[in-house]
């Protein structure tokens, strides 16, 4: 596992977050879980 720290816009605003993944994990895979945590993150 690592984690990577990841740029993501939401509403037009730019946000930092860091994923946590496999190793092996594509590109897409990082970038959909970044946008989920920051959508999740601004629904609360």
């Amino acid at each position: 596992m690592v984690e990577i720290t990841v740029t993501v816009n939401y509403r037009g605003e730019d946000y930092q977050t860091n994923v946590i993944v496999d190793r092996r994990a594509k590109k897409e895979e990082v970038l959909r879980l970044a946008q989920e945590q920051v959508r999740r993150q601004w629904r609360q």
